[in-house]
């Protein structure tokens, strides 16, 4: 069960959380099954797997549920745990900036442009999900890569990939049947990364 679900407090509004290694992270993607597919099997990315093009990794498994309703949005049936070296995810995080302009945060909207074009990385803070896709007080991290940061991520950082769209159907299907216990029994453990930090905005 994610840790946060039994903690009557909560966790901290912005807090970097995944299932993970003293040498890994795992993170979330969701594909049409000509490259997630061929991405589990291969344990790469095919050639189809653009490298110029931003890519969006999510290290919560309940929001990637949210984002690819259950692996059932069209182009996002393959859902994929994509294990990758924690230097690497820790290097995603030293070079990046917020998605959005956040007064307090930058010096002004141009700064922010201007650092925003710059670095590879940009990181997202979205409401975290519970098990039937409502928004949680706390938030999510997603990382978007671009040009050298998506390039290292598919050639350098990647150790595993794994299909898990059957878990994703098997976890829905306890929902639905109202078997909240067994489905919360099945999710991914996440627990806070200890000595990384991501680029967060001001609390409102």
């Amino acid at each position: 069960m994610l840790r946060h679900m039994n903690d009557r407090t909560g966790p901290p509004r912005h807090e970097i959380r995944a299932r993970h290694t003293d040498s890994t992270v795992t993170v979330y993607q969701a594909y049409r099954p000509a490259i997630g597919l061929a991405a589990a099997r291969d344990g790469r990315f095919p050639s189809e797997w653009k490298r110029d093009r931003m890519t969006w990794i999510k290290p919560s498994f309940l929001w990637m549920m949210y984002r690819c309703g259950w692996g059932a949005k069209e182009g996002q049936e393959t859902v994929l745990a994509v294990e990758i070296s924690r230097e690497g995810f820790g290097w995603a995080l030293e070079n990046a900036e917020l998605s959005h302009y956040v007064r307090g945060v930058h010096a002004d909207r141009a700064t922010w442009q201007r650092d925003l074009r710059r670095r590879p990385t940009r990181v997202q803070w979205d409401p975290e999900r519970d098990l039937h896709l409502n928004a949680l007080p706390h938030r999510s991290l997603q990382l978007g890569l671009s040009g050298e940061a998506a390039r290292r991520y598919a050639d350098e950082w990647l150790v595993s990939v794994t299909d898990v769209t059957p878990l994703a159907h098997e976890i829905h299907a306890l929902v639905r049947a109202g078997e909240t216990d067994r489905a919360s029994a099945l999710l991914p453990v996440e627990e806070p990364l200890t000595g990384l930090q991501a680029p967060v905005p001001a609390d409102r």
